[in-house]
């Protein structure tokens, strides 16, 4: 039994009753019986069930937004954006099932072709950050392709996982085909990696967990796609359109409270430019306004916790603060967003991940410089350059050692492009038209033509 609290007051909105390990057993037992029946649905009779699923989210969508605001903290303006994400990648992964083909391959004697085999059972275990989305990110695709999900939510925000399994329900999909199985990771997820019916896990949260399920996973040779850490760099060119990017800026780290693995809370600035920038983004940054999420004004609510607040407070305790906006006073796990120093790259705040509304800001000299400091991390998941010169900007691109990249944007993530990081930010592309083929395997099949 877990409380699930309201992050902008601290109140308890309820209790939520974590799953036992038997329980775990027997909601994959049961996934595993309706896999045989689901993946023998043909395409277009999937994605009728897929499209049911996106237009029962859609008619639900404010109240799965207020949940989340409730739940998670989120403004609602992203609350309805994250509703409205499960529905748009439903329909997207709606129109996969039909152009699941395989290969037909010359060889000779016969007949050489390919099939994209469903895996079985698949485990998704979702972070507290993003709970929605990254739930829809994986059992969308995986459903698409014919097999059967487990899902754990976070312990921290488990309602609207819950009534997404609900309305999946009502929208017609088969019992066992979504199963939502809340309670804690040494239980749940635990058993996701190491029961042999589940043959893919996709898991996004910190790289110290993420390593050991992939250790996990090893021991069965099973699947695994992992979207773990970031510390991503915001690169500032002296030619780039500074009040633009400083504008940006704030959004880039500070929306979701930092609480985002791709938040890009490295600003490198090149150094005829440092000192102006720093006085346009301070302005942005005060102005950036952090209050009651169920407010339609707001652009930053709380952090998930008091713990949690804690922690990123110890990252600024002892830092050089150039500037902070505001936050509101009274109950709440609120911090404020803040803007810190860097005297080197070697600076705790600036290495490691704070997840949370604070940001560092190091000068860079030339371009080979900003190229080192941005590939300076056990990260690469995510980042954004400004600059006016497009060759510097494809070939900046191409040297940093990241997974997605914006140019003269703070956006990079988008359901219909790949997404996935490189070194110790995951393992693995989902999303995008290619998504399928990550829970499918392919079987190949010769048959002789002759006598």
């Amino acid at each position: 039994m877990s409380e699930v609290r309201n992050p902008a007051t601290g109140e308890v909105l309820g209790e939520v009753v974590g799953a036992t390990g038997a329980e775990v057993d027997a909601a994959i037992a049961r996934a595993g019986g309706a896999f045989e029946a689901w993946r023998k649905v043909g395409p277009g009779d999937r994605a009728r069930v897929l499209r049911r699923f996106a237009a029962m989210v859609d008619a639900h969508l404010e109240e799965l937004a207020l949940l989340e605001v409730r739940n998670s903290g989120h403004t609602i303006s992203n609350a309805r954006w994250e509703a409205g994400n499960v529905r748009d990648v439903l329909d997207y992964y709606a129109g996969a099932p039909e152009r699941l083909t395989g290969q037909q391959i010359p060889v000779p004697g016969g007949l050489d072709v390919t099939f994209h085999e469903p895996l079985g059972v698949v485990g998704v275990i979702v972070p507290w950050n993003f709970p929605m989305p990254i739930a829809g990110w994986g059992f969308a695709p995986a459903l698409a392709a014919g097999n059967t999900v487990v899902l754990k939510p976070a312990e921290l925000t488990p309602l609207t996982a819950l009534r997404l399994a609900e309305l999946a329900l009502e929208a017609g999909l088969p019992e066992g085909v979504l199963t939502v199985l809340p309670g804690p990771g040494s239980v749940v997820g635990e058993r996701f990696v190491s029961h042999p019916a589940v043959r893919k896990v996709c898991f996004t949260g910190s790289t110290e967990i993420g390593t050991r399920i992939m250790a996990g996973c090893a021991a069965q040779v099973k699947r695994v796609t992992l979207e773990l850490g970031g510390k991503s760099a915001n690169l500032v060119f002296a030619d780039a359109d500074l009040e633009r990017a400083a504008a940006s800026a704030p959004y880039a780290v500070f929306d979701n409270a930092g609480q985002d693995c791709c938040a890009r809370s490295r600003i490198l600035v090149q150094r005829p430019v440092y000192d102006r920038f720093l006085e346009l983004l301070e302005p942005a940054v005060r102005a950036f306004r952090v209050e009651d999420p169920a407010a339609e004004t707001a652009e930053m609510g709380p952090l998930i916790s008091a713990a949690h607040r804690d922690r990123v407070g110890g990252y600024v305790d002892g830092a050089k603060v150039a500037f902070t906006g505001a936050r509101p006073d009274g109950p709440g796990f609120w911090y404020a967003p803040t803007v810190l120093l860097a005297d080197s790259p070697a600076d705790r705040h600036w290495r490691e991940e704070v997840f949370g509304p604070v940001v560092s800001v190091l000068p860079f000299d030339d371009e080979a410089d900003a190229i080192r400091l941005a590939n300076d991390t056990e990260y690469g998941l995510s980042g954004s350059i400004w600059t006016r010169d497009a060759g510097r900007a494809i070939r900046v691109a191409r040297a940093v050692e990241s997974g997605n990249l914006s140019v003269n944007s703070h956006s990079s993530v988008r359901y219909w492009t790949p997404f996935g990081g490189m070194k110790r930010s995951g393992l693995g592309r989902e999303l995008g038209p290619d998504a399928l083929h990550a829970f499918t395997d392919v079987k190949n099949v010769f048959i002789s033509t002759e006598e």
